[in-house]
């Protein structure tokens, strides 16, 4: 069979400083003197890592034997990394592949070609670094001088154009009618014993919508707790201060019309709307909306808020946290009533009355059908097979590599920023937003994998507090519920589970 020549091509981000995948491809094409090619094109992928649909393809065809060449424009095309083009250049010697780069013509048939490969590639990988490191100082620069740095507007506000230092971007301009129900919610929670569920209820009775949807606890805590809102003076300044966060704006700034932008600090691991050490505070161009002892007297009450605890530590029954509502899908709470016996209500219902709930049911006669309906699963499946490592867990590999080039792409978009007009910056503040949108929900998929990961000891201490039912304590069945079941769906007259295995 005759191996073919390929010409591998590759542009991140089409930009007017850089070169195009057709133009790579005529320089290429140079090399063959009019012998015959295919083509292999990766668009929109850096060369951060090996993680191309197309440089894959080529890498196949490679290991096929039906490759006998390989032409790019230039060595940083096909790979920054010194790891990945090493080995790459491993594989082209084990199948006899020539490499050629089309703009430094380069010949790794000789030990000098080879070596000179090597230095490039390190520059290449220097430069790939640099590249991320002004990126980085550059979102931070901008955000320390209080420009907007993407995203939707806080409820309350919507966005307005202006120009800060000579650079388009966007402010926030108070929208009356939301502005007003933002007052109206910190005026309401400021009173003592006002809880979450109090200001849900009311504004579900009204109708009200926030984003076009019910407001909801953890929007509700969000809101409360965003600077963004606030007049922010001395006595916000201090706070902030009290608390470890870094003030990039100088204490004149805090002149108690001016509202906050709260930005995650560089080295800060913690979410920054929870724990205040670390991230960055900056004076915005706005104005806020809540005097400062309104907005501290809330944001110090929520300190000591109990209503939101996803990690409270069940008490009255054994199936917390896995057992739903089936008409809503918000989490049954097991409810004590006079008599001592418990039952299981729709948490959305106790909350604001907007759910039709699942009835009277009982917690044991719910707790007795699953523990037979997991006696069943044990007797019929055996024991689950085919448990991996948690790091070798291929999903959890190829999220990785997702999460890499989404740092990358954020990386080149703000580094895009500096000196883009007003379209630009738009289009570059909404990728940004939903880039980071999608980043965090790839890091909640690894920690549920994280959390779902069941090792075969775990089975063997299920199938043996099964058996040990009575015996064991309410602990132990905790863990025996959640290694094997993901979901219990209640409704009035049917309960339905779903396995993990």
């Amino acid at each position: 069979m005759k191996r073919i020549n390929a010409i591998y091509a590759r542009q991140s981000v089409d930009r007017a400083d850089s070169i195009s995948i057709e133009s790579q491809i005529e320089f290429c094409k140079y090399e063959l003197k009019g012998d015959v090619f295919r083509e292999y094109k990766d668009k929109g992928y850096s060369g951060k890592n090996t993680v191309r649909p197309q440089l894959q393809q080529l890498l196949t065809d490679i290991r096929r034997g039906e490759v006998e060449k390989v032409i790019v424009y230039k060595l940083d095309r096909i790979s920054r990394s010194i790891l990945d083009f090493s080995n790459m250049m491993e594989l082209f010697q084990q199948y006899q592949v020539e490499f050629v780069s089309s703009t430094e013509k380069f010949d790794t048939s000789t030990p000098m070609g080879r070596a000179m490969l090597n230095i490039c590639i390190v520059f290449a990988q220097l430069e790939r670094e640099t590249i991320q490191k002004r990126v980085s100082d550059a979102y931070y620069s901008r955000s320390q001088k209080g420009f907007r740095m993407g995203g939707k507007p806080p409820y309350g506000y919507r966005l307005e154009e202006i120009i800060m230092e000579g650079i388009h971007t966007k402010k926030l301009v108070e929208e009356p009618q939301e502005a007003e129900i933002v007052r109206e919610i910190f005026a309401m929670y400021e009173q003592p014993y006002t809880s979450y569920g109090d200001i849900t209820r009311y504004y579900a009775e009204k109708g009200v919508q926030f984003y076009g949807k019910e407001l909801i606890r953890p929007m509700l805590a969000q809101l409360l707790r965003n600077p963004v809102y606030v007049r922010a003076d001395m006595d916000v300044y201090r706070f902030f201060k009290s608390h470890g966060t870094n003030i990039a704006s100088r204490p004149e700034q805090f002149d108690g019309v001016h509202g906050c932008y709260l930005y995650q600090g560089r080295d800060a691991a913690t979410d920054k709307l929870q724990n205040l050490k670390g991230h960055m505070l900056v004076v915005a161009p706005h104005e806020g909306l809540v005097s400062s002892e309104q907005w501290l007297n809330c944001r110090i009450k929520l300190f000591s808020n109990k209503t939101i605890q996803a990690n409270r530590k069940a008490v009255n029954t054994w199936l917390a946290g896995k057992v739903k509502c089936g008409h809503c899908g918000y989490a049954l709470m097991s409810v004590k009533i006079q008599s001592g016996k418990q039952y299981l209500r729709c948490t959305k219902r106790l909350n604001n009355k907007a759910c039709p709930g699942c009835g009277k049911i009982y917690t044991e006669e719910v707790e007795n059908y699953v523990y037979r309906e997991m006696v069943r699963k044990l007797r019929d499946a055996q024991t689950p097979v085919g448990y991996t490592k948690l790091k070798e867990n291929p999903k959890i590999q190829q999220i990785y590599r997702e999460l890499e080039e989404i740092e990358d792409e954020i990386s080149l978009l703000v580094d895009s920023l500096t000196g883009a007009g007003a379209t630009l910056t738009n289009y570059i503040n909404q990728r940004v937003e939903e880039l980071d949108n999608t980043r965090q929900k790839k890091l909640e998929e690894i920690n549920i994998l994280a959390e779902n990961h069941t090792t075969p000891e775990q089975i063997e201490k299920v199938v043996s507090n099964i058996s040990l039912w009575e015996e064991i304590g309410f602990d132990e069945k905790r863990f025996t519920v959640d290694k094997m079941i993901t979901l219990l769906k209640v409704l009035p007259g049917s309960i339905q589970i779903q396995w993990k295995f």
